[in-house]
């Protein structure tokens, strides 16, 4: 599964926005996997925080083999040093079964975050101890298809944007100015700003 989007996006930030309309011309449809089920995201994203895609990668890989899968209730059943010895802190194996608990014991209802506002999503998953706002930005985009996400935490946006317009610096009043250009379709943006982060400007 990907992130879809199409013509009504793509003409509305042509239509608002000369660099962007350029450079969307020039990378073309930009495809971003989804991870539809929203738990096993969440745990990812934790394992993922401040470690290389390498090393999340192998972290993730054990955490599937130590539970079979990545379920609130497969977290609850396993010790937690059997969660740190996949190759994680303490602490981080904490977070993981903290979040597992909130979902058992409904103080995280993952069933009714779907139909809830992005601002009240973001503000159930960043309450668990180890998610932040950024996390659950992400979240948004990756597993519940938002259309209107654009991260100010997310360095890469950012990055993305000076790319795009040639600013030496990002402050947030420009950031916030080019979130409303953007919206309703901020998530298309920050698909083609992520690509544009990875550029080297001349």
């Amino acid at each position: 599964m990907y992130y879809s989007y199409g013509e009504i996006e793509i003409n509305h930030l042509k239509k608002r926005d000369k660099k962007m309309a350029a450079a969307i011309e020039r990378l073309g449809m930009i495809v971003r996997p989804l991870s539809p089920d929203l738990f096993a995201a969440l745990i990812r994203n934790i394992v993922d925080q401040q470690i290389s895609v390498k090393a999340a990668l192998t972290v993730n890989t054990r955490l599937v083999a130590l539970l079979g899968a990545v379920t609130p209730m497969a977290i609850a059943a396993a010790p937690i040093e059997a969660i740190q010895g996949c190759g994680m802190t303490m602490k981080k194996a904490g977070y993981i079964k903290g979040a597992a608990e909130a979902a058992l014991d409904g103080s995280l209802d993952l069933s009714a975050l779907s139909q809830l506002p992005d601002n009240e999503v973001i503000t159930q998953l960043s309450s668990l101890n180890g998610v932040g706002v950024w996390t659950a930005e992400m979240l948004l985009i990756s597993s519940l298809s938002r259309p209107n996400v654009l991260s100010w935490g997310d360095l890469a946006i950012r990055r993305g944007m000076i790319n795009l317009y040639r600013h030496k610096t990002l402050p947030r009043e420009r950031f916030e100015k080019y979130r409303r250009r953007y919206a309703p379709y901020g998530t298309t943006a920050s698909l083609y700003l992520w690509a544009l982060s990875h550029e080297e400007i001349e």
